[in-house]
């Protein structure tokens, strides 16, 4: 067992990467942003700046705001200065209302809003915010992490100053893992410091039985589970079931649902798929309770380890991580030990590699379920103890290099993909 001082980080860890999230990171994040700039302003700004990393507008360009039936980043900032709390964090638009959404129309149909590229080299996350009212200018930046703010001033006033990048901030220890550090937490710590897993189970179960009683995104997850020429082709089956709650959560998410999800990693994404694979798993072959618990800590400790290496955004998608982690939990749901983990992960490294990120939009549900299929194929083709050797692609023998060949491609490899994939999106 891992010592007690090593686990409490560890705990630390997963809960400042797994945590609540209304709507698209990306956007809520930028909503987070202004929210922060209009209460240092002290009044609702007459006009607000936004300055982005490529990332972050690739992100937030195609995406449902909760609460709005609106796309992309304009309302997004409109009723972040509007009705946004910085204190929610990632539920910054806890309060929308009708009455706050038609304000936020008039903002930008009276062109207060304004979006852009940072110019010269920014980190992958940077979001800058400039409002000014009453020849007032209150100045907000999160760079680095999603909720971490580097710089907050009011006029010639400094309020934070910290740009630095959040790799070098000092701001929380690196906590240093392996796959066998991940799985040796995962299966050995005392369930009771783990159980509070079980509220990214609560939070992404209740967005997908949600999600299949409205109209949300593409509808996939419904499609899945209520069509005829989806039962007939895939059947009532764990699989198709995995497949439907994963995809459900996704179409509430990017639909702008006004529904909270936990998320992994700076992703709702991420954390929707880093659980409901695992989690409708386990209630279909009745595993315990302890079980699960395990299962869920292995799968998001798993994400965030890879997650470490590669960055909060790139070109590849995040899909790709989350589903390793789902992997490893089902492998062990499915009675497999440490050895047939490793196996599903250099299985997931040789299968999903290169799967591309073109934004956060509705159409991620048909990738969340491609991922969670390849998932369950990679575990159970390691429970058979089948899998990719090192004379293949980029697997290698070693577990934690294959990841980090995986990582390297995806943060390195694909930068030239990210910024094509921009360009297209941006001149379509």
């Amino acid at each position: 067992m891992l010592s007690a001082e090593y686990r409490k980080e560890i705990i630390d860890l997963i809960n400042r990467e797994v945590v609540p999230a209304m709507g698209c990171t990306e956007p809520i994040a930028v909503s987070l942003c202004t929210a922060k700039a209009a209460e240092v302003l002290g009044c609702e700004p007459q006009s607000i700046k936004v300055l982005l990393s490529p990332n972050v507008l690739k992100n937030a360009m195609g995406v449902g705001i909760p609460g709005t039936d609106m796309i992309g980043l304009p309302i997004a900032i409109a009723l972040g200065a509007i009705v946004g709390k910085s204190e929610y964090q990632l539920e910054v638009l806890r309060d929308v209302t009708p009455e706050a959404v038609e304000r936020g129309r008039k903002m930008i149909d009276e062109g207060r809003v304004t979006v852009g590229v940072k110019d010269g080299d920014c980190e992958t996350l940077y979001i800058e915010v400039i409002a000014t009212a009453e020849g007032h200018t209150a100045t907000a930046i999160i760079s680095g992490s999603h909720t971490n703010f580097t710089y907050v001033a009011k006029d010639e006033e400094v309020i934070v100053d910290n740009r630095t990048p959040a790799s070098e901030s000092g701001e929380h220890k690196e906590v240093a893992l392996t796959l066998r550090t991940v799985w040796n937490f995962a299966t050995t710590s005392p369930i009771e410091e783990l159980r509070f897993i079980l509220e990214a189970r609560r939070l992404n179960k209740a967005a997908a039985d949600e999600s299949m009683k409205g109209e949300w995104g593409h509808c996939l997850g419904r499609t899945v589970r209520e069509s005829a020429g989806s039962r007939k082709i895939m059947g009532d089956t764990i699989l198709s079931h995995m497949i439907s709650y994963t995809s459900a959560a996704c179409d509430a998410r990017m639909g702008g649902a006004k529904i909270p999800v936990m998320s992994n990693s700076g992703s709702g994404n991420q954390g929707i798929v880093s659980t409901l694979p695992v989690v409708v798993y386990a209630e279909d072959t009745g595993a315990s309770e302890e079980q699960l618990i395990r299962a869920l800590a292995l799968s998001h400790l798993t994400v965030i380890y890879i997650k470490q290496s590669l960055g909060r955004l790139s070109a590849l998608c995040g899909c790709v991580v989350a589903s390793t982690g789902s992997s490893c939990g089902i492998t062990y749901l499915m009675g497999g030990d440490y050895e047939q983990v490793a196996m599903a992960v250099k299985n997931m490294v040789a299968t999903l590699t290169g799967m591309i990120c073109d934004g956060a939009k509705p159409s991620c549900a048909l990738k969340l379920s491609s991922s969670v299929s390849t998932a369950v194929m990679a575990a159970t083709m390691a429970m058979e103890h089948r899998c990719v050797t090192a004379y293949e692609g980029i697997v290698d023998d070693d577990v934690d290099k294959s990841i980090l060949n995986l990582t390297t491609i995806g943060s390195r490899g694909m930068l030239e993909t990210d910024r094509m994939i921009l360009h297209i999106m941006t001149h379509k």
